[in-house]
């Protein structure tokens, strides 16, 4: 498992966490692709910043994203990420969006530093 990886993720859920979607910005490349829910993708930091800043309101600023399991898979300069994302939030028993997913991220290294290019939470229950 890519360790470096494994923490940039610990350390972004902590910026979403705290809201601190300037710095979870710098975990994303220019082009990245964000997963907002089934059927809605955005790309760019700007947009995937906007996205989380929605998100966070739509779970009343209380979402606290969390890993379990993880496996990765590393290519070169690019890492697949199968991970068990779990979150939390004030209201996840009346969110109409599971709370429990095994979503897939993908890594690439940039200038000798890994940025998340595809975030989906989702994972493969987009085929659904």
């Amino acid at each position: 498992m890519n360790e470096e990886i494994k923490l940039l993720i610990e350390k972004a859920d902590i910026a979403i966490r705290e809201e601190r979607f300037d710095d979870l910005m710098n975990f994303y490349t220019d082009d990245a692709v964000l997963v907002v829910r089934p059927g809605l993708e955005v790309k760019g930091k700007e947009a995937i910043k906007n996205a989380f800043i929605k998100i966070a309101a739509y779970f009343k600023n209380s979402i606290v994203p969390t890993q379990g399991k993880m496996l990765m898979i590393e290519a070169g300069d690019t890492v697949l990420v199968l991970s068990q994302t779990l979150l939390d939030a004030d209201n996840k028993d009346t969110s109409e969006y599971s709370m429990d997913r095994k979503a897939i991220y993908v890594y690439r290294k940039v200038d000798e530093k890994w940025l998340c290019a595809i975030d989906n939470s989702y994972g493969t229950t987009l085929l659904d």
